[in-house]
């Protein structure tokens, strides 16, 4: 028994060292990889080309379809992705028939090291991708312990209802020519998955609760008009009560999207089938220091920042104005005032818990739209091209820098927004 005891003992040691060791090699000071998320009206262009091609008003079920990202576009929407909702950066290469991936992960504070590194080549097969090498850190994977980590790890995932969407629906995954392609089957009832998965039902019982109150303030609403801050001071009312037991970010985030997409003249069925069956309230002209396209600019604006993260917002504002200079109402900076505003916002209302509290307490005393909207009457607007060209020089050129400065400047004077 003394043998068996001491044996044990060194087992527990030995194992003890081994995992050590293996963080020791596998847990490393700095990252791999690190990257700022940034996008250009250019990228937000070619996404928006996807998606109409990929429409799914224009699908009909059963028929394959084709879904092509060049390296560019994939490298930029994953270390978007990981940036978002793993504090990680990576960089993903194309090859024919394999991708190279590399990713660093930061980690929770801990007693051994700050960064996760991971890299990896894989190449496609008749089913799942396999392993050339994995390594993570310093530390070598065997190539089947590999295949069968991410064999395991898919079956995992299959119980999830997001991932048995994808399972169900995508047909092929292949690499060639620096571009990745995903054949794809289209189904009736895809879209309704999607969106159950996108806003869960305890989502769709927080945005019914908005909806209802929105409804309620629209319908005591006598004129044909009616200000963004009427609206925005008793929702962000109730978000301050129902955090009281409450997720103060959730909530605002709530407030937020039902206000985008009312001012936008958008049913929320657009994204919870259900809300088909809620009350509407009744059509009201939104403004915004006198104008409704404001309205529109702010909310979107704030939702995407609330939900998405800023360098998207920003860059999408950035796109209508340049993409209206082009032929549209022109290049507007005051546009881009009220996209940065809503950004602002947005950041506040979902960026931490205490910046949530705080943005409630302060619209729950009531707000002008001055509070939420500098001065803009004196910015240039509805320039062509041509002009924008002319005056500004372009988006790099240092009068447009001086004038986005300025912009900020004015925001950032604005108390709601210290």
């Amino acid at each position: 028994m003394r043998y068996l005891g001491y044996t044990l003992l060194f087992c527990l040691i030995a194992l003890a060292l081994a995992i050590a060791g293996a963080l020791h090699l596998a847990l490393e000071n700095q990252p791999l990889i690190s990257r700022t998320v940034e996008f250009t009206p250019a990228q937000i262009e070619r996404a928006k080309r996807i998606v109409e091609k990929n429409d799914p008003r224009t699908m009909k079920p059963g028929v394959l379809r084709t879904l092509s990202l060049s390296q560019e576009d994939l490298d930029l929407v994953l270390n978007y992705l990981a940036s978002r909702y793993a504090k990680a950066s990576t960089r993903i290469t194309l090859r024919p028939g394999t991708a190279a991936i590399s990713a660093s992960f930061e980690l929770p504070r801990n007693p051994f090291r700050r960064f996760l590194n991971v890299t990896a080549l894989l190449h496609e097969t008749a089913a799942l991708p396999r392993f050339d090498y994995l390594k993570i850190g310093r530390l070598p994977v065997p190539r089947r312990l590999a295949d069968w980590l991410l064999e395991r790890t898919l079956r995992r995932l299959n119980a999830r209802d997001d991932y048995r969407i994808a399972s169900d629906t995508i047909r092929k995954v292949s690499v060639a020519d620096g571009r990745l392609t995903v054949t794809y089957d289209w189904q009736a009832d895809l879209a309704d998955r999607i969106k159950a998965v996108v806003v869960p039902r305890e989502e769709q019982e927080r945005l019914k609760t908005y909806q209802d109150r929105l409804t309620e303030l629209a319908r005591q609403s006598t004129g044909a008009s009616i200000s963004l801050a009427e609206l925005m001071s008793p929702l962000f009312n109730l978000a301050a009560q129902r955090s009281a037991s409450g997720d103060p970010v959730a909530e605002n985030r709530a407030a937020i999207v039902v206000l985008t997409f009312y001012a936008n003249g958008q049913g929320l069925a657009a994204i919870v089938p259900a809300a088909n069956d809620w009350p509407r309230p009744p059509r009201r002209k939104i403004q915004l220091a006198g104008r409704d396209d404001f309205p529109q600019h702010f909310t979107i604006s704030a939702a995407i920042a609330a939900n998405a993260g800023t360098p998207l917002s920003d860059a999408i504002g950035l796109y209508k104005e340049i993409e209206d200079s082009h032929g549209g109402s022109g290049f507007s900076f005051n546009d881009i005032a009220a996209d940065r505003a809503g950004t602002r916002f947005g950041e506040l209302a979902a960026g931490t818990r205490q910046s949530a509290l705080k943005l409630q307490r302060q619209m729950s005393d009531g707000v002008r739209e001055s509070d939420i909207m500098p001065a803009v009457s004196d910015l240039p607007e509805f320039m062509p091209e041509a002009e924008f060209k002319r005056r500004f020089g372009g988006i790099d050129a240092p009068a447009y820098k001086r004038m986005m400065a300025e912009i900020e400047r004015r925001i950032a004077a604005l108390p709601l927004y210290r």
